[in-house]
Order: structure tokens, then sequence, then C-alpha cells
């Protein structure tokens, strides 16, 4: 009980140490500026900014999180959390392991056990112990899913707001803005085998770390997202496959539409940014308009993002490659109308300018301004290459030539700088605790 009033008390003291020019400008009440991106059509995108001072929280633990966002309410809200706040909790304030969320006779060993492929066979787990593990992911998701209501902003105060272990999700709703938080770490304590995935099967984890979906006029800007505290590439390997832990980071998922996403860093993480969930997601059509600018995609293996249906202008972002297990960057799925301009890669040497696009049924890519560099080139180094050209000489024998008619041309953005300066930025400005 001490060490939580000691814990409350450092809080408090976290509130006292905000940054003065953060206090003064009050970014609860910023709305996102006219032509940035597709968030910005038609009335825009304003978030929580017309809150009376009833519905204006700063919050510094998971209950008052909760209590803020009022069960995904629609009505006007801002809250500001101060210091971090770690969804695994109970009530008390008291931390929460794995152990605790686990019911119904639940154990890793069992279910390795019970659902071995050599014994099992392809078949999708069930009977006792996939029951058990259900029942224990709906205890953790009890705690771990945070709704979040339309006319909300959320945003981080200072230069240090951290939630970490949640997955904050946009649910049919609208007019949300997110801003300045480092979002860590939406750990699953409880992922499925799945045997017939990938043709070996495969681990799934349960929970993005921000989910939009059937979300509209939504703005994520200066917002940090990894896995940061329990990295999967350290997680075990069972049935020869990564025991996944982790999602995606930002997911934009059905029907979702009028999105802005700026000036934010995905990290360390395998499946960064999905864009539109199933070939055969028809209705997703009109939809999933979406502006990525300004953003930084550090040590991430895929999605970034990969593209069903969707509009998206990809532009004056910085992709920075490192480990043995990359596979691409840009994903283009069955309709995607993706638009990049003047974005910069930086690679080690075993990375290859035909490896940063991958298609699957894709038809049509529109790329220009791409700069290609080594991660030790200083910046603004490096050199002009086209990715559609390479994509379709190298990959022709096993996948079909993409055109570089996209069907639109953006026309909601701000200035676009070259792919050069837009490096310098984004290095330097993307992420929670930069706000100029």
């Amino acid at each position: 009980m001490r060490l939580r009033h000691l814990a409350v008390a450092a809080g408090l003291l976290g509130l006292l140490c905000v940054p003065a020019h953060a206090e003064d400008r009050d970014i609860g009440r910023d709305t996102l500026p006219a032509n940035d991106g597709w968030a910005s059509e038609g009335a825009g995108t304003t978030g929580g900014a017309a809150a009376d001072e009833e519905h204006v929280f700063t919050v510094t633990d998971r209950a008052g999180l909760v209590r803020a966002l009022d069960g995904g309410s629609d009505t006007p809200k801002i809250i500001r959390i101060a210091g971090t706040i770690d969804a695994n909790t109970d009530d008390d304030g008291d931390r929460l392991d794995c152990s605790d969320y686990a019911t119904g006779g639940y154990g890793l060993k069992k279910y390795l056990a019970a659902y071995d492929p050599r014994t099992w066979g392809s078949a999708k787990p069930s009977g006792p112990q996939e029951e058990a593990r259900q029942a224990s992911a709906a205890r953790q998701a009890e705690r771990i899913v945070l709704p979040v209501g339309s006319n909300t902003t959320i945003v981080g105060l200072g230069d240090s707001a951290v939630l970490k272990g949640a997955s904050l999700q946009v649910r049919n709703a609208g007019n949300v803005i997110i801003r300045n938080l480092d979002v860590r770490d939406a750990y699953d304590c409880f992922p499925v085998w799945q045997p017939n995935t990938g043709g070996l099967g495969d681990w799934k984890a349960a929970y993005d770390t921000i989910w939009l979906t059937g979300a509209t006029h939504v703005w994520v800007d200066h917002v940090t997202a990894s896995d940061r505290g329990h990295p999967d590439a350290k997680e075990p390997t069972y049935f020869a496959r990564n025991y996944l832990r982790h999602d995606g980071l930002l997911d934009i998922t059905n029907g979702s539409d009028l999105v802005t996403v700026s000036w934010s860093r995905f990290a360390d993480h395998d499946k960064a940014m999905l864009i539109g969930n199933g070939d055969t997601a028809t209705g997703d059509r009109g939809k999933l308009r979406v502006t990525l600018h300004h953003n930084a995609f550090e040590s991430v293996v895929q999605r970034a993002p990969r593209v069903r249906f969707g509009q998206v202008h990809v532009y004056n972002n910085r992709y920075e490659v490192t480990g043995d297990d990359y596979r691409y960057s840009l994903g283009v799925s069955t309709e995607s109308r993706i638009f990049a301009e003047n974005n910069a890669f930086h690679a080690p040497g075993h990375v290859e300018v035909a490896d940063l696009v991958k298609s699957w049924n894709g038809s049509a890519l529109h790329q220009s301004g791409t700069l290609w560099g080594s991660p030790r080139t200083e910046s603004g180094g490096g050199y002009a290459v086209d990715l559609l050209a390479i994509h379709n000489a190298y990959n022709s024998g096993s996948e079909r030539d993409l055109t570089a008619d996209v069907g639109w041309t953006p026309a909601l953005h701000g200035p676009i700088d070259s792919a050069a300066a837009a490096d310098r930025a984004v290095a330097r400005g993307a992420g929670a605790g930069r706000i100029p």
C-alpha cells in the first residue's frame, strides 16, 4: 500500500514537471489543420476540442483513464495522460501478470501438448485447453482493451507520457485525436495456435497497440508505438514458429476512413500497419482513405503499410531497415491505390531496393522522389531510385507487373519536401515528446 501511495505521489509530482510551453499551449485543444491529409476532409477532425471543463481530465493510472474514457461514450472529452500508465493493473493499481489472468485450468505446457501438430494435426484447436485459453484471454481483454469513443482527444503531457500494455480501440466511432503519447507493448498473454496459417501454421496475437475499426476522421500525431519491454524476437519458438505476443502497432480496418497519421514513430516490431484486413472485404471500396506523412519506421519487419482497397498517400516518411528478418515496407494488395512520394529509405547491404515493395494480387503503385541510402549515410545522402521499375524488373517472374496509374492524385496535403529534407526533419522531430 505504501508503495502505491508513493507511486501516486510521484505521478502528481510529474504533473508539476510538465514543461511550461506544453501547459501554455494546451495541445488538448488543438485540431487537425486544414488540408492535412484525408482526416481534414469535410468538417475535418477536432477530437474533444469542444469539451467543457467538466470533461477535461488529467489521469495518472488505469482506473482514472477508464473513468475518463467513459466506456467509449460520444461526449466531447479531453484526456491528458501524465507519467506512465500500465493497463495490466487491478482496480487498486497493483500489477497483474499473465498468471493472474489464467483460468479454467489453462497452462502453456498443457496447451502445447494438446495441439502439437504431430498428434493434433491441422484442425483448428478445440476442446478444454482452447476453451481455457479463450476464457483466460477474455480476462486479460477486460483490463487492457480500452474503447475510445467519438469526439475524444487523448494527449500525453510533457515529453514522457507512456501508456503500456493497452490496446486503444476506436471502434465504430469518429472525430478522434491521439497525440504526443508513447504507446507500447500490447502484450498478449494467450496467443492462439493457427495450424493452417502460412502452410506451417503460426501463432496469432490478439491486440493492436492502436486499432481503428469502422472509425472515421482520426488524427494520430507524434505518437511512438513499439514493443518496448517484450520484443517478439526474444520470445521462444514453439512448433517451429516464433511465439508472437504482438499484432499490429496501428491497424486501420473494417471500413475505417479519413485518417491522417503524422510525425509518429513505429519501431522494433514485426507487422507495423495493416490498412484493410481482407481480400474479400469489398465493402471497403471507397473507404480506407489514409494519409501517412513525416513518420519514422525503424526496425519494422513488414507492413509499413500493407494496403488493401484504400487510397493511401505515403509521403515524406523515413524508413530505417535493420535485422536479417526484414521482409518489405510497402505492401501492395488487392485493389490498393498507394500514392508514394518523396520517401527516404536506409538499409544494410543485404537488403536490395527490390525488397522494399511486395505485391499480393496488387495492380498499381505510384512512386516518385524515392531516396535510397545505407544506415551510415549522412543525412541528405543516398541516391534516387524508381521503386516501381525495380520491382517490376526483379519480380516479373513471380508477381505481375504493377502499373503507375493508381487512378487518383492526392489533393489534401501540406507542402511536400524533398526526400532528403524530410529524412532529416523526421529523424529530429517524429515521435512522442517532440511536438514543436
